[in-house]
C-alpha cells in the first residue's frame, strides 16, 4: 500500500510570457511516500517542532533582553568566596585581580581545602599584604566529609557581609568592575544573581567544544532565568544572600553529592522573583579551561550526578529538550535509507533547523565572547550532541566515586 505527497511548484514565466497567455500553467509533481516514510518524516518534522520551542521561545530570549548597565556606585559591602585546594600556581596568577576589584568595601576569603603544593604559605605572605584578604585553612579529619560543599560551608561561616559573591581560583574577572556589577541589587527581593564565565581560548578541537559546550550551557540556564524559570547557576561566577544559606540549611539536602555547590543550590531556592541575571562584558568572569579529555571527562561526570536531582519540572524541561534533539538526528539518519524523495523532505527539514538557529545562535555566541565559534555552528553542534550521549553514558556506567579535586 502506498500513499500520496503532493509537492507544488509553479512554472517561472517572463512577464512577456504571461502577458500572452490567459493563465500560466502549475505543474503538479507527485511524490510518492509509503505510510512508513511519511511516518518518519511526521516524527522528524514533530521533533524540529520542539526544538524550535527551545530556540523561539526561549534561547531568543536572551537574545533580544537589553544587557544592563553597571552600576556608577556600591550600595553594600561584598564577601568573594574562593575555593583552593592544591590552587598555588592559580593563586599568584589570579588572586591580585580579585583583590584589586574597584569596589569601596569588601573581602575576599579564600578556603585553603587541605593543599600541600605550597599554597598555604603564599596565602599566608599574602594576607599580611592585603588587608581585605582572610584566609580559612581545613585540615585533614575524619570526623567531617571532605569536599568543596564542606570548604563552601566554611568560607560562607567566615564571610563578614550578607551578600556573597563566588568564584574559583583559576577565574579572573573580565575587569575591575566586576564586583560593582555583581553586587547585591537596589530589590531587596532579590537574593540571586547569575552570572556567567567563558572559558578562555585555546587552539585545539578540545577547547572548541568545552566552549560551545559552556556556551549551551549559558544559554538555557540564562534565558530560563529571565523567563522566569532559574534552574541553575555557576559556580565561577554567582551571587546570593548569606542569610538565604542558612535559612535553608545550606548544601544539607545534598551533601552527599560531590557536586552541586552551584547548580543544585539554585535550583532549589531560585525563582522568577528572587533571581536576576547579569550580561555586561564587565560582569563576565574568564576561567581557564582543561586541557585533557579525561580530565574535562571527569568535570562533565560530577556535572551528570547532580543533575538528577533538579527539581523534577527541571528535569522534564531538560529532559525533553535533550531527548528531542537525539531524536531529530537518530529519525534524520533514518530517513537517508528511504526513497529518494524522503530523502529530500528530511534534508529540508534538517536545512530548516540549521537556517532558523543560525539567525539566532551566531548572535548569541558574539554576545557571550564566543563570536570566532559562529562559523562553525552547525559542525560544532553534531560533535557536541556525540559527545553528551558519549558523556552520558560513560557516567551511567562508569566508576561512581568522583572528587572535587
Amino acid at each position: 500500500m502506498r500513499a500520496y505527497f503532493c509537492l507544488i511548484f509553479y512554472q517561472h514565466k517572463s512577464v512577456l510570457q504571461i502577458k500572452n497567455e490567459k493563465f500560466a500553467p502549475i505543474y503538479f509533481t507527485i511524490v510518492i511516500l509509503t505510510p512508513l516514510e511519511i511516518i518518519l518524516l511526521s516524527i522528524l518534522g514533530f521533533c524540529l517542532l520542539v526544538q524550535l520551542y527551545y530556540v523561539l521561545f526561549v534561547h531568543l530570549k536572551l537574545a533580544r533582553v537589553s544587557i544592563e548597565e553597571v552600576p556608577l556606585s556600591a550600595r553594600k559591602p561584598i564577601s568573594v568566596i574562593v575555593c583552593a585546594r592544591n590552587e598555588i600556581v592559580n593563586l599568584e596568577q589570579y588572586l591580585p585581580a580579585l583583590l584589586s576589584q574597584d569596589y569601596p568595601e569588601f573581602e575576599v576569603v579564600v578556603v585553603n581545602d587541605r593543599s600541600w603544593d605550597g599554597t598555604e604559605e603564599f596565602l599566608e605572605a599574602f594576607e599580611k599584604k592585603h588587608r581585605n584578604l582572610k584566609i580559612v585553612k581545613i585540615l585533614d579529619n575524619d570526623k567531617f566529609i571532605a569536599g568543596k560543599k564542606f570548604a563552601v560551608t566554611m568560607g560562607i561561616k567566615a564571610a563578614k557581609y550578607d551578600w556573597l559573591v563566588f568564584t574559583d581560583a583559576d577565574c579572573i574577572p573580565a575587569s575591575n568592575h566586576w564586583l560593582m556589577d555583581m553586587q547585591q541589587p537596589a530589590d531587596e527581593q532579590t537574593e540571586i544573581v547569575l552570572g556567567y564565565s567563558p572559558y578562555m581560548k585555546r587552539r585545539s578541537l578540545l577547547n572548541a567544544l568545552i566552549r560551545f559546550e559552556t556556551f549551551f550551557t549559558a544559554v538555557n540556564y540564562l534565558s530560563f532565568a529571565i523567563k522566569g524559570m532559574p534552574y541553575m547557576g555557576v559556580g565561577r561566577n554567582m551571587a546570593y544572600k548569606k542569610s538565604l544559606f542558612f535559612k535553608h540549611k545550606g548544601f544539607a539536602a545534598h551533601m552527599h553529592i560531590p557536586s552541586g555547590d552551584d547548580d543544585l543550590f539554585v535550583n532549589a531556592h531560585a525563582n522568577a522573583y528572587n533571581t536576576e541575571v547579569r550580561l555586561h562584558s564587565d560582569s563576565h568572569v574568564w576561567s581557564e579551561p582543561n586541557k585533557t579529555w579525561a580530565g574535562y571527562l571527569r568535570q562533565k561526570k560530577r556535572h551528570f550526578g547532580a543533575g538528577k536531582l533538579y527539581k523534577p519540572k527541571h528535569k522534564f524541561i531538560l529532559t525533553v529538550q535533550i531527548v528531542f534533539q537525539f531524536l531529530f538526528y537518530a529519525f534524520f539518519a533514518a530517513c537517508m535509507f528511504l526513497s529518494r524523495e524522503a530523502q529530500y523532505v528530511a534534508a529540508g527539514i534538517f536545512v530548516l533547523s540549521i537556517v532558523i538557529r543560525c539567525f539566532i545562535y551566531p548572535k548569541l555566541l558574539k554576545r557571550l565572547n564566543y563570536g570566532d565559534l559562529r562559523w562553525w555552528f552547525p559542525i560544532l553542534d553534531i560533535l557536541l550532541f556525540l559527545f553528551l550521549i558519549l558523556n552520558g553514558f560513560l557516567s551511567m556506567f562508569g566508576k561512581k566515586k568522583v572528587n572535587w579535586k
